[in-house]
């Protein structure tokens, strides 16, 4: 009987739980399969200048299955950008969950791997560096000091970065990154399906003036003892203490032998430090029994803060953007979400990434196992190369110098806009 009691239980818990999925509303989710450039808009920015970079649809050189493919940057110093549109998005009164999965598999020196969500209308063909965005997600790698997770919300006109900064995967594998909004102004970051970061919009952005503020009014009092430690009222300097020199001559020390006082004069034994000697006397520290602490001014309501119950909302969200300038290219992006529901969110990462994560590790131990096994090849120059080489050197060094400067002030300028 026992038995015939639990299975309408069991048959309840599946009910629930289908509702709650189905329940989730998906604003927009993209896994690269058939159909994916229909859904998707390349855009012409930087085509003129000759600096656009194309994407490839791949599995990628190392995978997990090489059925589930994504979009990967293709050459080296170029800009990227990309977008797909989706029905506009208000998150007022609700989880707002952007998720999607990221590779390097060019071993980033310098580079990000971030998203865009982006509000009203734009013209995607022209998509780029200057759109105006809503939120900015992901890790971004910059030399080795700067390996991070941005998380820049707009607010006001201006593009704020989180404050606290939120570590970045650094490896050649997948990995899932979420960003949860909640309508309590909360958030989350999430790298593969761990939490890594949680607060709030007013402390961990600066969208708003603080809500207290130290008294600028407020003075310390003039009987307020902030001395943590006094000098020993009972202690007393020793009977004899400054009579103590600071060096002494040397007991150790031997007129040479072939010294000539008529020649050389009077020898002087030389002078050691002495060990006896402490130093100018002080009186020994004690605890000061009238410390009341470091004084600090009480804080006060700021006037200026004006609360904002919308902090959280932006309410016509309506495209998702890929926009990058890479020195090296090799970054691929897959599994992209825009929804509700951070437990759907979470098994979606596991039915991609985590699904296939052991299977993709073992193909890039395997890839890198051969490529430290193959013979390096030492470059053949012939005498014809070398008097051809001779005629252009200037000119190839130049080229190079003017490449790689212009790289370098891109990477940098990249950075600098973000």
């Amino acid at each position: 009987m026992a038995i015939h009691k639990q299975i309408p239980n069991f048959i309840s818990l599946i009910v629930v739980s289908f509702f709650v999925i189905a329940s989730a509303e998906v604003f927009f989710e993209e896994r690269f399969d058939d159909g994916w450039e229909s859904r998707w808009v390349k855009s012409d920015w930087k085509k003129d200048d000759n600096l656009a970079g194309e994407w490839n649809y791949t599995a990628g050189k190392w995978n997990g299955n090489p059925n589930d493919k994504g979009i990967q940057t293709s050459e080296d110093h170029r800009f990227y950008a990309i977008s797909a549109k989706f029905r506009e998005v208000n998150n007022k009164g609700k989880t707002l969950v952007f998720q999607f999965s990221v590779k390097h598999e060019q071993k980033l020196d310098c580079g990000g791997g971030y998203m865009k969500l982006i509000s009203g209308d734009i013209d995607q063909k022209e998509f780029g560096g200057d759109t105006p965005y809503s939120i900015m997600f992901g890790p971004d790698m910059c030399g080795p000091s700067n390996k991070k997770v941005h998380a820049i919300l707009h607010y006001n006109g201006t593009n704020h970065l989180i404050e606290k900064e939120v570590p970045c995967e650094i490896d050649q594998l997948t990995h899932v990154y979420t960003f949860i909004l909640s309508p309590d102004a909360t958030f989350s970051i999430l790298i593969d399906n761990v939490e890594k970061r949680k607060g709030s919009l007013y402390t961990d952005w600066a969208l708003l003036p603080p809500k207290r503020i130290k008294d600028p009014n407020a003075k310390k009092p003039a009987d307020w003892d902030d001395k943590e430690y006094i000098p020993d009222p009972e202690d007393k300097k020793p009977e004899g203490y400054d009579d103590i020199p600071k060096e002494i001559t040397d007991p150790d020390a031997k007129k040479p032998e072939d010294w000539d006082d008529e020649e050389d004069g009077e020898w002087k034994a030389p002078t050691i430090p002495n060990p006896d000697y402490k130093g100018p006397w002080a009186p020994k520290k004690i605890k000061n029994p009238a410390y009341k602490g470091k004084w600090k001014a009480p804080k006060i309501d700021n006037p200026d803060f004006k609360d904002d119950p919308d902090l959280y909302v932006y309410p016509n969200l309506k495209y998702v953007g890929i926009e990058l300038w890479q020195v090296k290219s090799g970054t691929m992006f897959d599994n992209i979400l825009v929804a509700d529901d951070v437990e759907y969110a979470k098994k979606l990462a596991e039915e991609t990434w985590g699904k296939h994560k052991d299977a993709e590790k073992a193909a890039f131990d395997e890839a890198e196992k051969k490529r430290k096994e193959e013979p390096k090849e030492e470059p053949v120059v012939s005498d014809a190369e070398d008097d051809d080489d001779s005629d252009g050197t200037d000119s190839d060094s130049e080229s190079k110098s003017d490449t790689s400067k212009d790289s370098g002030e891109k990477e940098k300028d990249a950075h600098d806009e973000l």
